[in-house]
């Protein structure tokens, strides 16, 4: 379980995912980094805790001596956040997956690579990324292993920063975001949609009151029985979505509008 907390006294929990940090142009990226670093400034004053779903960057690749360039208003914020005591954590996605030591001991963020269970009060949120849920899909599943194993690990930090980099963000460059040039093209596909068939395969084993996930990038709220609902946080390229919950309830807001 990743953590069991009693009451939220009057504060709420925060979810947000798929910021996509350094995709599409660097100039788009500021903006957006500008954008999450206004919600977060936004949240701070009732967030009992952060919660941030995946895919925060288009790309990351974290070696021992170095980071990838950029995102530092960002990273301020976060180091604001952590040292008066608001608790943030990170759960990698498919682009950021190679995440190691440097946001928990540079910034106090702890790291989560699969899903988890989040107890609070007497209700349980069964939350993580998305990526590689359900049926299909297992030409990823299996790359999924591939880059998530140790020897991939080392033998891509082996290769110098600048080209490594280089590479990574060469191949980032066919994900959705970027083919797209920003502009969401997702469909809602109904029963269809992997993750809802995952979370009915989950709640059929084990009762869970949310299923929230990142990565489908469609903001989405649908029940997964009659006492149970699926949350797709959706992106911050197009939708600007975030969940947000007070122990009972949870809202899926549009920043900037719902306010």
């Amino acid at each position: 379980m990743l953590a069991e907390v009693s009451s939220l006294d009057n504060q709420y929990i925060y979810f947000a995912s798929d910021f996509h940090l350094g995709a599409i142009s660097k100039e788009n990226s500021r903006e957006r980094e500008k954008k999450i670093v206004r919600w977060l400034n936004m949240i701070q004053k009732d967030a009992h805790t952060i919660y941030l779903m995946g895919d925060i960057f288009d790309f990351w690749f974290e070696y021992r001596q170095a980071i990838p360039k950029g995102f530092i208003r960002l990273q301020g914020k976060l180091a604001e956040l952590t040292d008066a005591g608001i608790p943030v954590v990170f759960f990698t996605g498919n682009h950021d997956m190679w995440m190691f030591d440097y946001f928990p001991s540079e910034l106090g963020i702890p790291i989560y690579r699969d899903e988890q269970v989040l107890k609070v009060g007497q209700q349980k949120l069964f939350i993580g990324h998305g990526d590689g849920l359900g049926p299909g899909d297992h030409t990823y599943k299996l790359l999924k292993k591939v880059f998530r194993s140790p020897l991939c690990q080392w033998l891509f930090e082996r290769i110098h920063p600048n080209l490594g980099i280089s590479i990574a963000n060469f191949w980032s460059r066919s994900s959705r975001i970027r083919n797209t040039g920003g502009k969401s093209e997702d469909k809602f596909l109904g029963e269809k949609e992997f993750l809802i068939q995952y979370c009915k395969e989950q709640e059929l084993r084990e009762h869970h009151d949310f299923y929230v996930f990142g990565h489908r990038h469609l903001p989405l709220e649908v029940p997964i029985g009659e006492s149970s609902k699926y949350i797709n946080l959706g992106e911050w390229v197009n939708h600007f979505t975030y969940a947000k919950y007070d122990g009972k309830n949870m809202q899926l807001l549009t920043f900037e509008k719902d306010q």
